[in-house]
């Protein structure tokens, strides 16, 4: 007698071992044709896994995380089928399931073609429509090694020799095409309905450049084709707002070979970041940080002591002078504690809260760069705050309100909390990361959070940390904000404070930070709004347009009225047609164009119109000026 427990708590009695599809169809007719997979005692397993014991059991379909995931490793190997069946002669290597899709790399004798890929779809929806079984069999390694050197698969016969001997190996079948996976898969390839390929690429045999280059077929999949289909409008949305073509478009930052992932700011971009910078700055002010400044490049045995030298100084920029090894800092903690240790410190003085513009720099591989997004040289709003353990909460409860308060104002009003546990590799006993946790859970619920995800094991290796994840106006998800405890660093550089007892002490260290890296930030911002920045962000708010030269002098007292009120104002007074101006600077996504003619000026009025060429009509110049400063202050 087999028991299977379901997750609504009912059970379900069997006088035999029973696989997951036994137990589906059992249910309903329904639950059998939608079951993808199962997972038994939290394992994830194919439909035809057997339970010979007693067993708790959720039956996975594709309304779940775990059924979309199944969907698209299947859908991976359709491809490496359909790929055998239209080149023999190529060889599959490795095709895991990753973020939004799939994909497979191969080896083959010439470069795949666009056209290529439109002929290995078409065969992957002809083998889906044939609805083959998808069948798992266990080989001895040796035995599966042999297997796949019997048919030519050299890579995948070099990936089961790295396995221990004396291990099994699982391969799943579908048709004539035969995988090593550990799997679950679909029980048949019919259930692949909606997917595509999506793109071209070159990878490393094992991510070695000293490999064989080979070929990758990056794809997606999804349990719905209206899923499908608003991913991809997402991803030509995205297309739109690359940071890297309106950074360009609009004048804003430029990159080149002389100094690559360093950013070259032009006026209008500079003049974004500058809003970003003395908006952060007020908030630095409002929530009594002192504002610091630390030196760019520290001598190494400071990064000795920190545990940079060792463990990170591959990604450090190095230097000597007279005979002395220095590194440009790649993060401002030490130097804060620098600052720190300037002094004595009383417990009287904490907690005690430096902000810092810190410009940072680090030895990012070049593949990884990624215009303003991934770069080598960043500016952080870095905070770092000085307190004793009793204090930790309250400085956590502090500082969540205003992380919101600032996504709010830059329009993001979607975030999600999550909580950074422990990692396997760290430093410090259990019992001090316990009372690190679960002060930070208690300050989020002090300040009114009820909910987060929690990331067992992704936590610092110094200690845990709450993370705000923002998602964009097309959905996606930016990780920005971090507030961090720090038990350790303190210590490892000779901080400490007086107690009230008069002994000494090392302060804990919390690290934070609302934007993160300003030039990612700014990035994000670009994407977000599609470059049409908000009217209190725009390098340029008003451009003031004339239509003939006569009204020139007018249009220049008007531009000069407004930028006496504190607006950033331009002129375009060339001899050209209206239309034409108006045109070039709906372009150029300003947030309000003036036209003046020559009833504009004997009326001392102004012609507006804002984005998306909306009229709004002619309007006294002071009644236009009162919706710029409204605008501006309540940042719509």
């Amino acid at each position: 007698m087999v028991s299977v427990k379901l997750p609504d708590g009912s059970q379900r009695q069997f006088d035999a071992p029973v696989t997951v599809a036994q137990v589906a169809a059992s249910i309903g007719a329904g639950l059998a044709k939608a079951a993808l997979a199962g997972r038994v005692d939290g394992q994830l397993v194919d439909t035809s896994f057997l339970i010979e014991k007693d067993a708790e059991l959720a039956i996975v379909t594709d309304k779940d995380a775990d059924g979309l995931d199944v969907i698209r490793h299947s859908t991976a190997h359709l491809l490496a089928y359909a790929v055998k069946e239209l080149f023999p002669e190529a060889q599959v290597t490795i095709g895991p399931v990753i973020e939004n899709g799939f994909y497979y790399d191969f080896s083959y004798k010439r470069p795949f073609t666009p056209d290529d890929l439109v002929a290995i779809e078409k065969k992957m929806l002809e083998l889906a429509k044939k609805d083959e079984q998808v069948v798992r069999k266990v080989l001895p390694r040796d035995e599966a090694v042999a297997y796949f050197k019997s048919v030519g698969e050299a890579y995948k016969a070099e990936i089961i020799e790295s396995i221990p001997a004396d291990q099994e190996v699982s391969l799943y079948s579908e048709g004539n095409f035969t995988d090593l996976c550990r799997g679950p898969h679909v029980p048949s390839t019919g259930k692949l309905k909606v997917f595509k390929l999506m793109k071209l690429a070159g990878a490393y045999w094992r991510g070695d450049s000293k490999n064989e280059m080979l070929q990758r077929i990056y794809g997606t999949a999804f349990a719905k084709k209206e899923d499908q289909e608003q991913y991809l409008h997402m991803l030509e949305e995205a297309e739109k707002r690359d940071h890297r073509k309106l950074g360009k478009a609009l004048d804003l930052f430029h990159f080149q070979d002389e100094a690559p992932g360093l950013v070259f700011w032009h006026a209008k971009g500079w003049t974004i970041w500058q809003q970003v910078e003395q908006y952060m700055r007020r908030v630095y002010q409002d929530c009594g940080y002192q504002e610091v400044k630390g030196p760019q490049i520290l001598d190494s045995s400071l990064w000795g002591k920190t545990g940079h030298w060792d463990n990170y100084k591959d990604n450090m920029f190095v230097t000597e002078s007279e005979n002395r090894t220095y590194a440009l800092k790649p993060m401002n903690c030490p130097g804060h504690v620098q600052i720190f240790n300037s002094g004595m410190k009383s417990y009287r003085d904490l907690p005690l809260r430096f902000g810092e513009f810190g410009q940072c720099h680090r030895n990012e591989p070049s593949g990884a760069l990624h215009g303003i997004m991934r770069v080598r040289g960043f500016t952080q709003d870095d905070g770092h705050i000085f307190c004793t353990e009793e204090q930790i909460q309250s400085e956590v409860t502090a500082f969540h309100p205003q992380a919101m308060k600032v996504y709010k104002d830059f329009g993001f009003e979607n975030i999600a909390i999550k909580l950074a546990l422990r990692p396997e590799n760290r430093i410090g006993t259990d019992e001090v990361w316990d009372r690190a946790e679960d002060t930070l859970r208690a300050g989020l619920r002090a300040c009114g959070v009820e909910s987060w995800e929690e990331l067992p094991g992704e936590g610092a290796f110094y200690g845990p940390k709450i993370e705000y994840h923002l998602k964009d106006s097309l959905g996606r998800p930016w990780q920005v904000g971090t507030m961090q405890v720090d038990f350790f660093m303190p210590g490892r550089l000779g901080a400490e404070y007086v107690t009230d007892d008069n002994s000494r002490k090392v302060p804990v260290m919390l690290h934070r930070a609302i934007v993160g890296s300003m030039e990612r930030f700014i990035g994000i911002l670009i994407e977000n709004f599609a470059g049409a920045m908000p009217l209190w962000l725009s390098p340029v708010q008003v451009s003031v347009l004339n239509i003939s030269e006569s009204q020139a002098e007018y249009a220049k007292n008007v531009a000069e009225i407004l930028k006496k009120q504190g607006f950033r104002v331009n002129t375009d007074l060339r001899n050209e047609k209206i239309t034409y101006k108006i045109r070039e600077h709906s372009i150029q996504k300003m947030p309000y164009i003036i036209v003046v003619g020559d009833k504009e000026r004997d009326a001392n009025t102004v012609a507006v119109r804002t984005r998306g060429n909306l009229d709004l009509g002619v309007m006294p110049l002071d009644t236009f000026i009162s919706r710029l400063q409204n605008e501006t202050a309540t940042k719509v």
